[in-house]
C-alpha cells in the first residue's frame, strides 16, 4: 500500500471588492482577496497539497498567472484537476484538512458550507474534510488585516 501526505501553503492579499472567495462559498466582506484566478485561498492550498504528496509541482506549475487563460479562473477548476490527476494515478484522496488564517471574515458560520463545497469538488464524504480557522492575534499581515493565509495537508492511498 502506497500512503502519501501533502502539504500546501498560500496567502492573498485584501484589495478592492465586497466579498471572498474562501473554499468555494462566497462570503459578503468589506474586500476581495487579490489574485490571477477567484483567489480561492482554501482551495488553492488544498489543491497544493493534493499535488505535494502526488509530487507534481505546485498549481502556479499547472495554471501559470502568466497565462491569460486563467485570468479569474474559478478555482474549483483548479482542484478537481488536482483531484482526476490522484485517480488518473491510482490513488484515492482519504482526507483534507485545510485551516484558515485570518482575523476577518469570521470563518465558523460558513464553515460547514465550505466543508460540503470541498467534498463535492473532491468526490469525497464531507466527514472526511475539515475546514477550521484561526486567528494570528493581530501579529504580522493577517493580523493587521492585510490578507489571508491558509495551509493544508492531504492524505491518499494506493492499494
Amino acid at each position: 500500500m502506497d500512503i502519501r501526505t501533502g502539504n500546501g501553503f498560500d496567502v492573498h492579499a485584501f484589495g478592492p471588492g465586497d466579498h471572498v472567495m474562501l473554499c468555494g462559498v462566497r462570503i459578503p466582506h468589506d474586500q476581495g482577496l487579490i489574485g490571477h484566478s477567484d483567489a480561492d485561498v482554501g482551495m488553492h492550498t488544498v489543491t497544493d497539497a493534493i499535488y505535494g504528496a502526488l509530487v507534481r509541482g505546485d498549481i502556479g506549475q499547472h495554471f501559470p498567472p502568466s497565462d491569460p487563460k486563467w485570468k479569474g479562473a474559478e478555482s474549483h477548476v483548479f482542484l478537481r484537476h488536482a483531484v482526476e490527476m490522484a485517480r488518473d494515478m491510482g490513488f484515492a484522496l482519504t482526507h483534507v484538512d485545510c485551516t484558515l488564517i485570518c482575523e476577518y471574515p469570521k470563518i465558523g458560520p460558513h464553515a460547514e458550507a465550505m466543508r460540503n463545497a470541498m467534498a463535492a469538488i473532491m468526490w469525497m464524504d464531507k466527514d472526511r474534510v475539515s475546514i477550521k480557522a484561526t486567528t494570528s492575534e493581530r501579529l504580522g499581515f493577517t493580523g493587521r488585516g492585510e490578507g489571508i493565509a491558509a495551509l493544508a495537508t492531504a492524505t491518499m492511498i494506493k492499494p
